[in-house]
């Protein structure tokens, strides 16, 4: 089993693959995209379910995603014919670094592909090349709600605390106008999902090949949450808009 089909599987019963529940992408995506029309961009789109809410919940937008996962552009396209939207949906195979387009956008969305830039402010400045005057950014990432082990920065990365990456976004020429921490809750139904989920698939799969390298990594996943990273690990999710020059 690939990397690719272990995380749609994990991510059957928790389709947004970001420690947020329904409520809190609503209220981001009600708060960052615009009331009439526009367009908007996802850099690392991956199966498309925040495009794919943000085109049910505003008919007139338009929408492109990019990702490097043939698997889960083929998921974002079939679940975009599903859903009644697929006119307004544009999907492209390649890395997100390297994407073009000849037309800015009205949002530039990121959420949990921040590793593939190299970090948060190196995605801003990916967002940043997209952005039509006046946009806004909607992005996700983590950070440490307490000091980390050294086995937990080498698992998922050498974060800054809360107020530090809200510090270093301001200080990238940023402001602010909306956010939200990922509650506890949050935090844990999201790994319970994905471990779950995998994990039930190995079980209700006995014959299938894949079935006990499955149950081995959900195990190990969920291990490495409780033991690891689960009391340290916190995601932050922020609406930007461009600090004016000189403020």
């Amino acid at each position: 089993m690939n990397r690719e089909e272990m995380s749609r599987i994990a991510h059957t019963d928790h389709p947004i693959k970001s420690p947020l529940d329904d409520d809190s992408v609503s209220r981001l995506l009600e708060r960052g995209l615009p009331k009439d029309g526009g367009r908007v961009l996802d850099l690392g789109c991956g199966g498309g379910e925040w495009l794919l809410r943000a085109l049910e919940m505003r008919p007139g937008l338009r929408a492109e995603g990019v990702d490097t996962s043939e698997v889960a552009l083929a998921q974002a396209d079939a679940a975009a014919r599903d859903r009644g939207v697929r006119e307004r949906l544009v999907l492209h195979h390649q890395k997100a670094e390297d994407f073009v387009s000849a037309e800015p956008f009205d949002v530039v969305l990121s959420f949990g592909a921040a590793h593939a830039f190299g970090g948060l402010l190196p995605t801003l400045a990916a967002a940043r090349r997209h952005l039509a005057p006046g946009g806004r950014v909607m992005i996700g990432d983590g950070f440490w709600e307490r000091p980390p082990s050294q086995e937990a920065i080498e698992m998922l990365g050498d974060f800054a605390d809360l107020a530090t990456t809200v510090d270093r976004v301001v200080a990238d020429g940023w402001t602010p106008i909306d956010g939200h921490v990922s509650t506890r809750h949050e935090l844990d139904a999201y790994e319970w999902a994905c471990w779950g989920s995998l994990a039930e698939w190995a079980l209700d799969h006995p014959a299938d090949p894949d079935s006990s390298y499955a149950l081995e990594m959900a195990g190990t996943r969920r291990r490495e949450w409780l033991h690891v990273y689960r009391e340290a690990f916190g995601f932050l999710s922020l609406v930007l808009r461009r600090t004016p020059d000189g403020a």
